[in-house]
C-alpha cells in the first residue's frame, strides 16, 4: 500500500501543488478542492502546525539598540550639515526582539521548506509594488495557530464535503483549520 496520494501527477508537479495548497490554507484559512488533494494536505499542514506547538516558546527576549532617523513633521528625514556635507541626523532606540533558540529556527525552516512566500497587496494600492509587503506564514503559525491549538492533541483541520463536480463529478471539499 503507497504511503501517498500520487494525485496522477509527476513528483516535482505533486510537491509544487501540495506545497501551494497548504500555503494558501495556512493564510486563508480554509481552501475549496478535491477530497484526495486535501486528505494529502491534511497530512502536512497537520504536521505543521504541530511543530509550531512544539517551539511556540522556545525564544528569547533580547534588548537590542537601532538607530533611527530623526524625521520632520512631512515624514522626511531631518539632514544636518557637517563639516560640509548633508548627513541624516539618528537617535537611538532600545527594541525589544524575539531571537530564536537553535531548535525553533530549524522547525522555522523546516516550515519554510514547505511554504511559498505570500506577497499582500491591499485593496488601495492595486498596481503599485512599493505597497506590497511580504507576509511571513512561519510567525503565522508561531503565533495564531500554535496559541490557538496548544492544548488540543492534533486534528486541527477539518474537511466537509460540498458535493460533485460539475465536469468530471470529482467529490469537492472544504478543508479548514477548526
Amino acid at each position: 500500500m503507497a504511503k501517498y496520494r500520487k494525485l496522477s501527477r509527476t513528483a516535482s508537479q505533486r510537491k509544487a501543488l501540495l506545497r501551494n495548497q497548504v500555503t494558501q490554507l495556512i493564510y486563508n484559512g480554509k481552501i475549496k478542492t478535491t477530497e484526495a488533494k486535501a486528505k494529502e494536505i491534511r497530512k502536512i499542514a497537520e504536521g505543521l502546525v504541530t511543530l509550531a506547538i512544539k517551539e511556540k516558546d522556545n525564544f528569547d527576549t533580547v534588548t537590542v539598540d537601532a538607530k533611527v532617523p530623526v524625521k520632520d513633521k512631512d515624514g522626511k528625514r531631518v539632514k544636518k550639515e557637517v563639516e560640509g556635507k548633508m548627513v541624516t541626523e539618528y537617535t537611538t532606540v532600545s527594541k525589544e526582539i524575539k531571537k530564536d533558540q537553535p531548535s525553533r529556527l530549524h522547525a522555522r525552516r523546516q516550515m519554510l521548506k514547505v511554504l511559498y512566500p505570500v506577497t499582500e497587496v491591499p485593496e488601495e494600492a492595486q498596481g503599485r509594488k512599493a505597497a506590497t509587503k511580504k507576509v511571513d506564514l512561519t510567525q503565522k503559525l508561531f503565533d495564531e495557530y500554535a496559541v490557538k491549538y496548544a492544548d488540543r492533541k492534533g486534528g486541527y483541520t477539518r474537511i466537509v464535503k460540498v458535493g460533485q463536480r460539475k465536469g468530471d463529478a470529482a467529490m469537492e471539499v472544504i478543508i479548514e483549520f477548526i
